[in-house]
C-alpha cells in the first residue's frame, strides 16, 4: 500500500472481502488507507492517529457501527465520517445523520460516485481546517506572546487581561497615551469567546458629536442632510463581538447619556429612525484622561462611569518599566527590517543592532511618548541606517539633546566605586577629546583631524559628553 498527501482513511468493517476492496480502490486513487474488522480495533485506531475521513459499516457483530457512531461524535465532531450498509433505509440513514454520520452508503455503490463524495468532504474539511488556522493566526497577531513585556508591572497587566478575557464585563483601559491601550483591547477581544465576531474600534476623540452618534448608532435615509441611504453602526457591526472606545473621556453628555441606555437596555435606535435595534455587544473603553476628576467637574456622567469602570486596567508608562525597553527595540528591529526588506539573515531575522552609545540613551530617555514614541525612533533609524551598526547621529535631535550624558562623580571628582562599564567609557572618551581639543587651541575641525573621526562624530560626542567648547574647557559636571 503506497502513502500519499490526498488523505489517511480508515476503514472499519467486519467482512474482509468490503475491507480489501476498499483498500484496492483508494490505494489505487492516491488515499493512504488503514484497515479495522471491528468496533474495537477501530475505536483504538481513531484514539492513536488522526483520519481526514471513516468509512464505518452499520452492522457489525458486537458493536454496532451507530453506537461506534455515537461515542466518537462524543469526543470528535470533526472528522468525517460515512456510514455503509447492506441495509440501506430511510430510518436507518436519518437516525445516522441525527447522530453526526455526514453520508450514507448502500451496498453495493458506484465507485466513481464514491471517490467523488470522498474527495468533495476531505476538500471541504480541509478548507474548513484551513480558515480556523487562519484565525488562529489571526488571533496570535494579538494574543499575549506578542505583547512585549517581561516588567513586573507589565506581567501583574497580563494575569489581569487573563482573567478577564474570557468574562462579559465592560473594561476601563487607562494610561498615558501610546501606551498600548488599543493592543491590550485586542488581547483581550482576541482571547474572548467573541474572538470569531468583530472588533470594531471608534476613536471619540477624533468625530464630533453628530458624526460620533451616527457612527456608533446608525442612520436611515434622510436623518440628515447628507443620509442619503442607510448605514449600519458600529454598534450593530460588533453585535456578538467587541466594540472598543478610544478616546472615552471625549465624548459629549448628549452621546454619553445614549451610550448608557445601550450598556442598560442592550438596543439603541439609529439616527431618523423608530426601530429598536437589539443587540450583544461588549464593550471596552480607554482614556488618558482622569475620568474620576471629570465625574467631579461635572463633565463626564457618572453613572456611565462606573458602568464602565466595572474592571480596570492600567497600563504603566515606558519609564516605569526600563527593563522591556532592550526587548521592545530587538522586536521593533525585527519588524521594520522585514517590512523594509533590510538587514535579515536566512532566517529572516534582523542583524541590525545600535551601536552601545546609542543603546545607551535609548535606555536613558524618559519616554514621554511611552511604546508609541520608541517605536517611531527605531522605525526611523532602520530606514536611515546605512550599515548593520546604527550610530548615534541617526537617532533623532531632540533625543540627541535631552539625553546629555551626566557622569556621577564622588567629592574629589572621580568615578564613584560603582560606576557602571558605560559610565568608566564615557568618562575616558570625555577625557580624551577635552584633552585632544586642548592641544588643538578648541578647534574642533583640527581635533577630529588628530583623533581621525569625522567632524559630525565628534561634535555629536561634544554634545552628549557636555563638553563647553565655548569656553574653552570642561563643563562642570
Amino acid at each position: 500500500m503506497g502513502s500519499s498527501t490526498k488523505g489517511r482513511i480508515l476503514v472499519i468493517d467486519d467482512e474482509i472481502e468490503i475491507r480489501e476492496s476498499l483498500e484496492t480502490l483508494l490505494d489505487l486513487n492516491g488515499y493512504e488507507v488503514d484497515l479495522a474488522p471491528g468496533a474495537a480495533e477501530g475505536e483504538r485506531k481513531l484514539e492513536s492517529r488522526a483520519y481526514d475521513l471513516v468509512l464505518l459499516d452499520l452492522m457489525m457483530p458486537g458493536k454496532s457501527g451507530m453506537e461506534v457512531l455515537r461515542d466518537v461524535r462524543e469526543r470528535d465532531r470533526h472528522t468525517p465520517i460515512f456510514m455503509i450498509t447492506a441495509y440501506g433505509t430511510v430510518e436507518a440513514a436519518v437516525q445516522a445523520v441525527k447522530l453526526g454520520a455526514d453520508d450514507y452508503l448502500a451496498k453495493p455503490w458506484d465507485n466513481d460516485k464514491l471517490l467523488l463524495e470522498i474527495n468533495r468532504v476531505i476538500a471541504g474539511q480541509r478548507l474548513v481546517d484551513e480558515n480556523t488556522q487562519l484565525k488562529r493566526a489571526l488571533k496570535q497577531r494579538y494574543s499575549f506572546p506578542n505583547i512585549v513585556g517581561k516588567s513586573e508591572r507589565m506581567l501583574r497587566v497580563l494575569d489581569l487581561v487573563s482573567q478577564v478575557a474570557t468574562s462579559r464585563s465592560t473594561i476601563l483601559i487607562t494610561g498615558e497615551t501610546g501606551t498600548g491601550k488599543e493592543l491590550i483591547a485586542k488581547a483581550i477581544h482576541a482571547n474572548s469567546p467573541r474572538v470569531d465576531h468583530a472588533f470594531v474600534p471608534v476613536n471619540s476623540g477624533s468625530l464630533p458629536s453628530d458624526l460620533l452618534e451616527s457612527t456608533l448608532f446608525g442612520h436611515v435615509r434622510g436623518a440628515f442632510t447628507s443620509a442619503v441611504h442607510n448605514k449600519k453602526g458600529a454598534f450593530e457591526v460588533a453585535n456578538k463581538g467587541t466594540i472598543f472606545f478610544d478616546e472615552v473621556g471625549t465624548i459629549g453628555p448628549e452621546t454619553q447619556s445614549k451610550l448608557l441606555r445601550v450598556i442598560q437596555e442592550k438596543e439603541f435606535t439609529p439616527l431618523g429612525s423608530n426601530e429598536v435595534i437589539k443587540v450583544d455587544v461588549r464593550i471596552l473603553a480607554a482614556t488618558n484622561a482622569d475620568l474620576r476628576k471629570m465625574v467631579e467637574e461635572k463633565k463626564f456622567r457618572e453613572d456611565l462611569y462606573y458602568r464602565l469602570n466595572v474592571i480596570n486596567i492600567n497600563l504603566p508608562p515606558l519609564r516605569d518599566r526600563r527593563e522591556d525597553i532592550p526587548l521592545l527595540i530587538q522586536h521593533f528591529l525585527d519588524k521594520f527590517c522585514r517590512e523594509n526588506e533590510k538587514y535579515l539573515d536566512d532566517q529572516n531575522r534582523t542583524t541590525l543592532r545600535f551601536e552601545p552609545e546609542a543603546m545607551q540613551l535609548l535606555l536613558d530617555h524618559s519616554w514621554p511618548g511611552n511604546v508609541r514614541e520608541l517605536e517611531n525612533v527605531v522605525e526611523r533609524a532602520v530606514v536611515l541606517a546605512a550599515s548593520v551598526v546604527i550610530p548615534l547621529d541617526v537617532l533623532p535631535d531632540y533625543l540627541l539633546h535631552a539625553g546629555g550624558i551626566r557622569l556621577r562623580r564622588s567629592e574629589n571628582g572621580a568615578l564613584p566605586s560603582d560606576a557602571s562599564l558605560f559610565e568608566i567609557v564615557a568618562d575616558f572618551e570625555r577625557r580624551t577629546i577635552v584633552e585632544h581639543l586642548d592641544r588643538c587651541n578648541w578647534s574642533q575641525t583640527e581635533a577630529a583631524e588628530a583623533m581621525r573621526v569625522p567632524l559630525s562624530t565628534l561634535n555629536q560626542k561634544i554634545k552628549r559628553l557636555n563638553i563647553d567648547v565655548k569656553r574653552r574647557g570642561e563643563k562642570t559636571v
